[in-house]
């Protein structure tokens, strides 16, 4: 007798999940028993059109989003829209990639355009966003159904030591969605609930300490701050330092040109501090209007030879192969609001940050120091 093959798959675990159901649970909601219900959530058996029904009927969902044939199209679903999209402007293709992703039941699109696009690669994507129907909202059509509900870690902020984390979450189940934001703009975004982490390099002029304040006044709900790094932050130059730039003094020098970072970010907080030191206007740099977003993207800029000078972290300049003023050190802590401490993807982040490995990791990019990555910093 040919092998019987099942070419129905489910979603059973995930939908169950969201609600909170054991399978003992569901199967008394469905009427069969929970041996009969393990061997369909496994898909190992098709269920009856009525158990189908009573388990979308439980579960809150359609019978369609709770089966599917392999390879038929995925089916839609709707997601809150952030990042470039959120302002209203439609996407520029009929459907547009999006990164996909939980924060507690939320479900995001994160649409993927510019540098947020590419590393060096095309990035990886879990949905086409197919059309924006209100502000704020957006339907998708995942990849794969598994992409709507599979570990993730939504993590905001500039460092750039931050793609080291990528392959070590994967090998642990957990994917990163990551997306470079300023400090004060990741911490607002953290404050919408729209992801997991903020990093954030704030010094709090009253104190001279770095981030509580920060995240007390931008955040509305208890945080918990953990340290990942310490980092030199100065000025990147060019290789060999042709325009003679001994510091912040002489970015008002005629023809040096500078590469900044968006207001409400660390780094132009940290310009910002030195050229008031140094008595210097903003009006009179040529360039500070100009805004790169992110470490790289400074460095990057002063590597092509379209800037003088930038803003930015020590890592960034080795990276591209160019020289360094430090101006101050800093600490960069990663802020992880309390409600969501227990879940999965945090807990296998907070482990990580304790794996020597990645210490040793980071440290090989230079400008870093690790010795209290993973110490609570304080709790909000």
């Amino acid at each position: 007798m040919p092998r019987i093959t099942h070419n129905l798959h489910n979603k059973l675990k995930q939908a169950r999940g969201k609600v909170g159901f054991t399978q003992g649970n569901l199967a008394r909601q469905a009427g069969i028993s929970r041996q009969a219900y393990f061997t369909l959530e496994a898909g190992n058996s098709n269920p009856s059109t009525e158990v189908a029904l009573r388990l979308a009927l439980a579960l809150g969902e359609r019978v369609e989003s709770l089966f599917f044939l392999m390879g038929q199209p995925s089916e839609t679903a709707e997601a809150e829209l952030i990042g470039p999209a959120q302002a209203g402007h439609a996407p520029s293709e009929p459907a547009q990639r999006a990164r996909l992703f939980r924060v507690g039941h939320r479900l995001f699109a994160r649409p993927l355009s510019g540098s947020d696009n590419t590393h060096h690669s095309v990035v990886a994507a879990e949905a086409l966003i197919l059309s924006q129907e209100t502000a704020g909202r957006a339907i998708v059509r995942p990849f794969e159904q598994e992409e709507v509900d599979s570990p993730t870690l939504a993590m905001l902020g500039c460092d750039p030591a931050v793609g080291l984390l990528e392959s070590s979450l994967r090998f642990r189940g957990v994917s990163l969605v990551a997306a470079e934001e300023g400090s004060r703009q990741a911490l607002l975004s953290l404050a919408r609930g729209e992801a997991h982490v903020a990093g954030c390099h704030l010094l709090d002029d009253a104190t001279g300490t770095y981030n509580s304040s920060w995240v007390q006044q931008l955040v509305p709900f208890p945080c918990t701050l953990v340290t990942f790094a310490s980092w030199q932050q100065g000025l990147i130059i060019a290789l060999g330092n042709p325009k003679q730039i001994q510091g912040v003094a002489d970015l008002s020098q005629a023809g040096i040109r500078l590469a900044n970072r968006e207001a409400g970010s660390g780094s132009r907080a940290l310009l910002d501090r030195a050229l008031a030191g140094a008595g210097i206007p903003v009006d009179g740099v040529a360039g500070y209007e100009r805004e790169e977003s992110g470490h790289l993207a400074v460095a990057a800029a002063v590597g092509s030879g379209s800037a003088d000078a930038g803003i930015g972290v020590k890592a960034a300049a080795i990276a591209m192969g160019l020289d360094f003023l430090p101006l101050e050190e800093e600490r960069y802590d990663l802020v992880i609001p309390n409600h969501l401490l227990d879940e999965g993807p945090i807990q296998v982040l907070l482990d990580l940050l304790r794996n020597p490995s990645l210490h040793r990791r980071v440290e090989s990019l230079g400008g870093y120091d690790v010795a209290n990555m993973g110490i609570p910093a304080s709790t909000g």
